[in-house]
């Protein structure tokens, strides 16, 4: 009796112990520890709460951010198990600031998928000292009391960060610093926001290029080595900075608070936008282009190889060629400010308008024969495009462009209209130049309808400033990466050998094609005055027509001779 009751009282400890390790294993599968500075990949499954945990954490530091990044899915990042409005944050890119009291040690936080379904992530865990500045610490905006995080709008036009001011650095267990009581030296109105931003791999939109990325850039010293510096606030400027929209283009931004008098930063969460949305299926980040785009940029670029290799050969098509970009260009704009009308509606008119702008153009020079006019037209097409070149670069960014619109295009113009003076003493060679250059930029454009390039962004900024008025104040920084590079030697290739072999076959031609209309003016007066000539005894059209309307009405006279025969 006594072994079987030893026998019941055994199993019953060995189930103990199989309950209590499977109890143990639930909570360690929920639970992750991390490390400061060493990444983490963590999957969020629905209905379900990771708690991370920090221990081991040295007397020095002084409060630590904990940061998690989803490439397009939201997550919950929260102080307690529950989350709560005003302790929690739910957002693609989440972070949150804990400062620590005396004696403390560990730390947990916690995570939690807010949609059904599993969130994939990485989360890093960074820690500071009482000396460094504590980034979000005087927020009045947000809804947390501490929000070291970056807030990012954007639209088709420009993206928006957004982020709250930092406080000076202080000691565990002591209270922080007043945000505005004075303005002093010993404030944190001493203190530097360093704007930086990092731009990930061209046409990847994968999770493992977007961590990468964050692994490389999401402490200060990574942000400083591969991020590039944009520009440095004052604690007077608004937190507010405004960049151009890149759709499709992953870029990371992030933000860095200095403090010159301790020689101390500290760095706020870094945040990622691809200015597009992965939800929608008409124009999501996976299917940007859309058709009527990509039909139009593809005849484009076919009609601009043949310019750059024989528009001036072809002068008729090449006049076609430019009237048709230009006027298409400006009637998209206006009636883009002037009307709400569908994207593929506006570029179908915009088309229609561009043929008849192209036709006319065409017309005035077959007509009046004015090559200079015509001249002037394929000059402002070329200054138009180097004008665009010339702001393409950081001199566009200078703050005397961003903060006036009249010398960006004052500017802009003076470069635009230098061209065609130059095209009155040079016409052909300046023809056969714009032909190059602006039919080599087509095909760029072509190309960039189906594989992404920053040299779109040539025009397109200049196209985004004609469309929205704000849009001085944007930074339009734009990554260049080896497809970029690939490109520039694609257009300076093809706009090199278009113009050699142009003026190679045209060195003994005349300078400019006659105009149609005044040969035919010609040929009429010469027909008119040689009477020798066969073609001066045929009647004009008008009476040729009369004479055959007369033949028509006319009786036939009936068949037979009706005169004697002649001895």
């Amino acid at each position: 009796m006594s072994r079987w009751m030893w026998s019941q009282r055994l199993l019953l400890l060995l189930l103990l112990l199989l309950i209590s390790e499977g109890e143990v294993q639930a909570q360690v599968e929920n639970r992750v520890t991390f490390l400061p500075g060493t990444f983490q990949n963590i999957n969020v499954s629905q209905n379900e709460t990771v708690q991370a945990v920090v221990t081991r954490i040295p007397a020095e530091v002084a409060f630590i951010t904990l940061q998690f990044h989803t490439l397009h899915r939201n997550a919950t990042l929260s102080y307690t198990r529950v989350p709560d409005p005003s302790r929690s944050l739910t957002a693609v890119d989440s972070g949150l600031l804990s400062a620590l009291q005396n004696g403390q040690t560990s730390l947990s936080l916690f995570l939690s998928s807010p949609d059904e379904e599993t969130i994939p992530g990485t989360g890093v865990i960074l820690s500071y000292s009482s000396m460094e500045p504590v980034p979000g610490a005087c927020n009045i905006e947000f809804s947390l009391d501490v929000d070291p995080n970056l807030y990012i709008r954007y639209n088709l036009y420009e993206t928006t960060i957004r982020f709250a001011p930092a406080n000076l650095g202080y000691e565990r267990g002591q209270s922080p610093p007043a945000c505005d009581t004075s303005t002093g030296s010993s404030t944190r109105w001493r203190l530097l926001y360093d704007v930086y931003q990092y731009f990930l791999p061209e046409n990847d939109l994968s999770e493992s290029s977007l961590f990468a990325g964050f692994q490389a850039v999401a402490d200060m010293r990574g942000m400083m080595a591969s991020g590039r510096l944009v520009t440095t606030l004052k604690s007077t400027d608004k937190t507010i900075m405004v960049f151009s929209s890149i759709p499709g283009q992953g870029v990371i931004y992030s933000v860095i608070v200095r403090d010159p008098a301790l020689n101390t930063s500290a760095s706020y969460v870094p945040a990622h936008t691809y200015a597009c949305s992965f939800a929608s299926t008409l124009d999501g980040c996976q299917t940007l282009g859309k058709i009527s785009t990509k039909v139009f940029f593809t005849i484009a670029g076919l009609a601009g190889l043949f310019v750059c290799f024989f528009g001036h050969r072809f002068f008729k098509c090449e006049l076609f060629c430019m009237g048709f970009s230009f006027a298409a260009f400006f009637f998209f704009v206006l009636i883009t400010r002037t009307t709400q009308l569908d994207y593929d509606v506006r570029l179908a008119v915009s088309a229609v308008v561009g043929v008849v702008g192209g036709g006319l153009l065409v017309m005035s020079w077959w007509r009046f024969g004015s090559v200079m006019a015509c001249v002037v037209v394929v000059g402002l097409m070329l200054g138009f495009l180097v004008a665009s070149i010339v702001l393409f670069t950081p001199l566009g960014d200078l703050d005397v462009f961003r903060n006036s619109d009249v010398v960006f295009w004052v500017t802009f113009c003076c470069i635009m209209v230098t061209f065609p003076l130059v095209f009155v003493r040079w016409p052909r060679e300046g023809n056969i130049t714009t032909c190059g250059i602006v039919g080599a930029y087509a095909v760029i454009l072509a190309v960039n309808a189906y594989i992404y390039t920053s040299l779109s962004y040539i025009t397109l900024n200049i196209l985004k400033r004609f469309l929205n008025s704000n849009f001085s104040a944007v930074f339009t920084d734009v990554p260049f990466q080896i497809i970029d590079y690939a490109l520039i030697t694609v257009w300076v290739v093809l706009g090199v050998c278009g113009v050699v072999l142009q003026l190679y076959r045209e060195r003994s031609r005349p300078f400019f094609p006659p105009s149609p209309y005044l040969m035919w003016l010609q040929e009429r007066e010469r027909r008119k005055t040689n009477v020798l000539d066969p073609s001066h005894h045929v009647p004009s059209l008008p009476g040729r027509l009369l004479e055959r309307a007369r033949q028509l009405v006319r009786r036939r006279e009936p068949a037979g001779e009706h005169t004697p025969l002649l001895l």
